[in-house]
């Protein structure tokens, strides 16, 4: 993202002087003014500096949340949400000013349905705190983003992860919420069933507004069985593009891959060294099967016969829960990992995502990239979905390497654009992405625009974020 996206709006001094009064006096100690608790709710895991808020705010009900809201709206003072300021665009920077509202503890797990496979929750609650507390149930929620973030934040952000090939996205699996809209309503935008025809999809709306439109304070989530069996492991190949023709013919092949997981050359070299891993320095991918123990087993050979005719192989398996574990740790420190690679530098991360006939493509234009700029940049890949990550190595102090890096972004942004994919597969838009919205989408943001102003004509609802208002 350009540093120019991050620059401060306008701020209203005298009605956040007014609002930070009132709410000292109505919160008590959960309303901190400290400098390093408001710089800490502005801090953002991307390399763009931080934008603090005036007062950060801990809610614990949603009649709090209404209150906030009510004197932020009398004041026309910005709310910023925060779960847990894992998100990876910029989105819990404040550019005006004003309140982070932190939602961390409405933490509540109201009701579990176990019949019905849905459970309903706070938005405080992580996705490691609900799995934790479904153990004993038999059920589990498998949107995984690697981070251990809040619910809220994830349907705020329309999060996935490595599970999504199977499982879809927050977006598949949120069934209604509950949230406080500009003008201090609670809405409700869903009843707890499968399946409805009535209305308009306001559940959709706000999953993926990034706290644009309104505060999620509950969600109703879809669980689902903890399969019978298991089985998954790792396939080296000759090259990325073998590894995504693999990809795409085990999905036409019907075969109900769970996880599959890419990583370049590069990545594999860092998760060697890092986590100890006994493989060679090449494209790998990593690969999860869930169903029956004959199911299991049946899909891990097929999709082993696949690799093979593509060049790969020998693909070692599993259904050892201890030795899987240990792959998919050493997946999920593939932030850490790279770390090493360069010493001192910063990680930023930043994903695209493409239909997956286009993947090797991308991919392969995309390292060539980086190879003639010289910068260093891993890439992971949930590649089921056509969706790779990269984690940029960055001196951040060096001005001249971040204009190369924004160029080099740019160029892989376009470069997703143009083979008919996305900017942003899981990151989100907030600061850092808003210029490529408008040309992947064009005359829909003005449509985007338009409901952002009808709910909120103040634009106090996390000001400057996917959209310039």
């Amino acid at each position: 993202m350009a540093l120019q996206d991050a620059v401060a709006l306008k701020r209203n001094e005298e009605g956040i002087a007014a609002a930070v009064a009132i709410l000292k006096q109505r919160f008590g100690e959960r309303a901190q003014t400290g400098q390093a608790i408001r710089e800490q709710h502005g801090h953002t895991t991307t390399y763009v500096p931080t934008q603090a808020p005036d007062i950060v705010i801990f809610a614990e009900s949603a009649e709090e949340v209404q209150d906030v809201v009510r004197i932020c709206g009398e004041h026309r003072v910005p709310i910023v949400p925060f779960g847990t300021g894992s998100s990876l665009e910029g989105q819990v920077n404040a550019p005006a000013g004003g309140v982070s509202l932190d939602l961390s503890r409405m933490n509540r797990i109201i009701r579990v349905n176990a019949d019905d496979l849905d459970c309903v929750v706070e938005p405080g609650v992580t996705r490691r705190e609900l799995n934790e507390y479904l153990r004993d149930t038999g059920l589990f929620f498998p949107i995984d983003p690697g981070a251990n973030a809040s619910l809220g934040g994830m349907a705020a952000t329309r999060a996935s992860g490595t599970n999504a090939v199977r499982y879809g996205t927050m977006r598949e699996n949120v069934l209604a919420l509950k949230a406080v809209m500009p003008d201090g309503r609670l809405i409700t935008t869903a009843k707890r069933v499968k399946k409805t025809s009535a209305g308009y999809d306001l559940t959709r709306l706000l999953v993926g507004s990034e706290g644009t439109l309104g505060i999620i304070t509950e969600l109703t989530l879809k669980l689902y069985g903890i399969p019978q069996a298991i089985s998954g492991g790792v396939c080296p190949f000759p090259s990325v593009e073998a590894a995504c023709r693999t990809v795409i013919e085990t999905i036409q092949m019907g075969i109900p891959v769970a996880r599959i997981e890419l990583v370049n050359t590069l990545q594999m070299q860092a998760l060697i060294a890092y986590s100890k891993l006994p493989y060679e320095p090449q494209p790998y991918l990593f690969v999860e099967f869930h169903g029956s123990e004959t199911g299991v087993a049946e899909q891990a050979e097929l999709f082993g016969e696949i690799a093979a005719e593509n060049g790969g192989g020998p693909f070692q398996w599993t259904a050892n829960a201890e030795e899987r574990d240990r792959l998919w740790r050493a997946r999920h420190d593939a932030y850490f990992s790279v770390l090493p690679l360069r010493p001192g530098a910063k990680a930023v991360a930043t994903d695209v995502c493409v239909p997956i006939s286009r993947l090797a493509d991308c991919i392969g234009e995309t390292e060539a990239d980086l190879t003639e700029t010289g910068l260093i940049a891993p890439v992971v890949g949930h590649v089921g979905d056509g969706n790779f990550h990269l984690q940029l190595l960055l001196d951040t102090e060096n001005a001249a390497e971040i204009e190369k890096a924004e160029a080099f972004m740019d160029r892989l942004a376009l470069r997703a654009i143009a083979m008919e994919g996305t900017c942003t597969g899981e990151h989100g838009i907030g600061q850092g992405k808003m210029k490529y919205l408008e040309l992947e989408l064009g005359g829909a943001v003005d449509f985007m625009r338009s409901i952002k102003r009808v709910i909120d004509p103040d634009n106090i609802m996390n000001p400057g974020k996917i959209l310039r208002v």
